[in-house]
């Protein structure tokens, strides 16, 4: 059986996530989406609010689990009894950063390999940063994430 990593902050989920999960999951027998918890960052989700986001976002995507880690990617990978990573590129700049990532994981941990999905062409704009900028002004985020996502981007922005 084949095991794969997507794994990410996840703040909130989106649309262009939710499609690379739903890929991976047609592509590999199982898919484990890590939801990073990331001490250098603050996000606007705890952990366990983005984990449950995403639970609810695949709950219809039978060959995907949810799970919590920190430190090292390739580490969680491991732990996950899996070697290949997924990661979703947008654009070209997308590619130079994870290209770095990948590279260096390979010097880290060489059994483990990252794949690359290239993401549709409707999300190619989306990230959770332009999804909270949005929510935060009170405008339309329903192209951008899953129905479920808004009315806790209205709680976090005071919004209604």
């Amino acid at each position: 059986m084949k095991r794969v990593i997507y794994a990410g902050s996840f703040d909130p989920v989106t649309l262009g996530h939710l499609d690379i999960i739903q890929r991976s999951a047609i592509i590999f027998d199982e898919i484990i989406v890590g939801v990073l918890i990331n001490s250098a960052k603050t996000p606007l989700f705890s952990v366990e609010e983005r984990v449950n986001m995403l639970e609810e976002a695949t709950k219809e995507i039978t060959n995907c689990k949810i799970a919590a880690f920190s430190g090292l990617l390739v580490d969680f990978a491991r732990e996950m009894n899996t070697n290949v990573i997924v990661r979703g590129l947008r654009a070209v700049t997308d590619f130079e950063y994870e290209l770095q990532i990948a590279q260096s994981n390979r010097i880290v941990a060489p059994d483990v390999d990252t794949v690359f999905l290239t993401t549709n062409i409707e999300y190619s704009y989306l990230s959770s940063s332009t999804v909270k900028e949005y929510a935060r002004y009170g405008a339309d985020v329903s192209a951008f994430v899953p129905k479920h996502v808004i009315p806790k981007l209205e709680e976090k922005f005071h919004i209604r």
